[in-house]
């Protein structure tokens, strides 16, 4: 299954009775549900996004808690600073005596290892993929709906934009990446149009191209734009997101204490396959105790306030 672009909308109120406009946290009450947590424990929010899980976890924390996020993106990040400012009138990076103690930090979960000393966390929360606020900004180049550079960094100082995969990549290549990363079995189609198209400065006009390249060809459903499994797989590729969701994921039996929880919502079958194989493989080996023998997916009252969710699944396990 491929990601499927969703709309910037406004938030219902959460538990903190506050609406966030621009961003719906997805599974918020299963996913910290599977992370039972404790008053006084140590947890992780591998991405930080608007800060929604994040404020749901801190709530519970206590003043002997520490929440530690992180997010690739600096501009994500400060929004949820500001989010947990407001909920406790406490900067994130400080603490006072009620609150528990906050650590905001500008990474990727790849590095996750580099921050927290082994057999530490008492839970680690991942919510894979873009944000509503990362696709409804067209100047950050996700989005094949509005006019906007070809860019697609999560990270604006990563070295890697989505310009160098269209414009420089040889057609082979780009070929191989459309088809690993967007599962897309017309891929050598679609790269030959890219490079007779070049070159090509915005996401309008690639997604034109495709949608020409696929024309006389039958789509897999009418729901889903033509152009939906190469921007993936072109945002997969520069962002390295499989590479570092493998990272997270054999770190995290590592900083996660006995009885710690790891839960991670994904959005597209490569992400879910990684997650499913490496609690599988973690199980086998006496690592993990799996909590999720399916994956838990949203209610339809969910899919109806949040369109994003439609394509979520949750996946947990406890630290044995």
């Amino acid at each position: 299954m491929a990601d499927e672009e969703f709309g910037w909308e406004k938030a219902p109120e959460g538990a903190h009775g506050r609406a966030a406009v621009g961003h719906v946290s997805v599974l918020l009450q299963e996913a910290t549900d599977f992370l039972a947590i404790r008053r006084g424990g140590s947890y992780i929010d591998a991405t930080v996004g608007m800060g929604g899980h994040s404020l749901e976890i801190a709530s519970r924390l206590g003043p002997q808690g520490h929440l530690i996020g992180l997010d690739k993106d600096p501009q994500a990040l400060e929004l949820a600073r500001k989010r947990l400012t407001e909920m406790s009138g406490v900067k994130p990076d400080k603490k006072m005596a009620e609150e528990p103690a906050i650590t905001l930090l500008h990474s990727s979960y790849a590095e996750i290892g580099r921050y927290v000393p082994p057999a530490s966390v008492d839970g680690i929360l991942a919510d894979l993929g873009v944000s509503s606020m990362q696709f409804g900004d067209p100047a950050r180049g996700f989005s094949f709906q509005a006019e906007g550079p070809l860019d697609m960094r999560m990270d604006p100082q990563g070295e890697r934009t989505a310009d160098q995969v269209v414009n420089r990549m040889r057609e082979e290549d780009l070929a191989n990446v459309i088809y690993e990363f967007g599962e897309e079995r017309r891929s050598r189609r679609i790269a030959r149009a890219i490079v007779r198209a070049r070159p090509i400065t915005t996401t309008a006009y690639l997604a034109q191209v495709i949608s020409a390249a696929l024309r006389s060809m039958k789509h897999d459903s009418a729901r889903i734009h033509p152009a939906t499994r190469t921007f993936q797989a072109i945002r997969i590729f520069v962002n390295r997101e499989l590479d570092d969701l493998k990272a997270l994921l054999q770190a995290a039996p590592q900083i996660l204490k006995p009885g710690g929880r790891l839960v991670v919502i994904s959005f597209h079958s490569l992400e879910d396959r990684i997650v499913k194989d490496a609690i599988r493989d973690g199980a086998r080996e006496g690592i993990y105790q799996v909590l999720t023998k399916k994956p838990v997916e949203a209610s339809e009252e969910e899919i109806g306030r949040n369109p994003r969710s439609r394509s979520a699944k949750l996946r947990a396990a406890e630290r044995v």
